[in-house]
């Protein structure tokens, strides 16, 4: 069986014939495909995908070669693809093959797998970018693509100064009696939200046995720009949930206490992006206080009085983001598709400077 690697290779070849129908000319010597320019692509860049979902891109030169780094809709940020080339004026960026089982035996035991290449190809136009996402379909006729394009962003600022913050009025953004002020984001999902007493509960009941229900995120009607939020947070036992910032960077919100520090799995972090510095969770079930301050594209975490993330800078979206313009204000909202979880106190102040 072929490696990964060689895998890798082979697509790689055809990916440039494909792409610039490399043939020979008349005099039977190859074409010669335009100068490649890397300068055009490195950097970091956003990109929102036909099917409204958000994508992020770091594209670096170092130590004689490319590599890159994607956010693709949902999920982690994947850090150093097995792929980046430039063709021509195009990069190609290459992701882990699709694994598909096309055949079983009676017992279910797979009787045929292929592994095909899935692939990204970019073109830049200043600080523009387009492409598509490409991957075979699972008959082997044929490509299937998925269109995005975004722009380049701009330089991370220093980390601002946090005594220079000059804050608005506090906002209450819990009802005691109803969702007031939050909907849904997905349309037609099931809603599991609901408050009570001033508690936000989310409770995404799963029927044994009976199709798995599609429940919905929650968000706010009304949209921010750099903010302090102040919630408490109840997480039950292997719960999973987080707080979108802008609509744009989760906080990862997790029954986390038995485990390591990371950045995916942490309360507190920032998902796949910042990990904190220290543990503060409190056991599974209890009440505990988030204290999360976005400003300048910077962010402050300090859980049950603790900072666990002191004024770091997060370059781009977390996988599930709905919004990829950084300099836009946008909504919070809870991740409610995973787990049970309760929220309650949320307050929000406005940053005015």
């Amino acid at each position: 069986m072929r490696s990964s690697t060689a895998i890798s290779l082979i697509v790689a070849i055809f990916l440039v014939c494909f792409t610039f129908s490399c043939s020979e000319n008349k005099q039977g010597a190859s074409s010669e495909l335009p100068k490649n320019d890397v300068s055009a692509y490195l950097g970091q860049w956003t990109f929102d995908i036909a099917n409204s979902s958000v994508g992020w891109l770091q594209v670096r030169q170092e130590e004689g070669y490319l590599d890159a780094d994607i956010m693709w809709v949902a999920g982690s940020v994947y850090y150093g693809l097995p792929y980046v080339f430039t063709a021509g004026d195009k990069l190609i960026l290459g992701r882990n093959p699709r694994n598909i089982v096309l055949s079983r035996d009676v017992e279910g035991e797979p009787l045929l797998t292929k592994s095909y290449p899935t692939w990204i190809e970019l073109k830049s136009e200043g600080d523009n970018i387009s492409g598509y996402y490409l991957s075979p379909k699972r008959d082997g006729l044929g490509i299937d693509s998925v269109y995005f394009e975004g722009s380049r962003l701009p330089d991370m600022e220093v980390a601002p100064d946090m005594s220079d913050i000059v804050y608005g009025e506090p906002i209450a953004l819990i009802n005691n009696d109803d969702l007031t002020g939050w909907r849904l984001i997905e349309e037609g999902a099931e809603n599991g939200w609901s408050v009570t007493n001033g508690v936000l509960i989310n409770n995404p009941v799963q029927a044994e046995g009976q199709p798995h229900i599609s429940y919905g995120n929650l968000r706010t009607e009304n949209e921010f720009e750099d903010f302090n939020l102040k919630v408490e947070v109840n997480t039950p036992p292997q719960s999973n949930s987080g707080i979108y910032l802008r609509g744009m960077y989760e906080v990862q919100v997790a029954d986390s206490y038995d485990r390591p520090l990371n950045s995916g799995g942490s309360l507190g972090a920032i998902y796949t992006r910042i990990e904190p510095g220290v543990k503060a969770e409190k056991p599974a079930g209890e009440w505990q206080d988030l204290d999360i301050t976005l400003y300048k594209r910077h962010v402050t975490v300090i859980l049950n009085g603790v900072t666990i993330i002191d004024n770091q800078p997060v370059y781009g979206p977390t996988g599930g983001a709905i919004q990829s313009d950084i300099s836009a204000p946008g909504p919070i909202y809870l991740q409610g598709d995973h787990t049970g979880i309760s929220y309650r106190n949320i307050v929000l102040t406005p940053i005015e400077n």
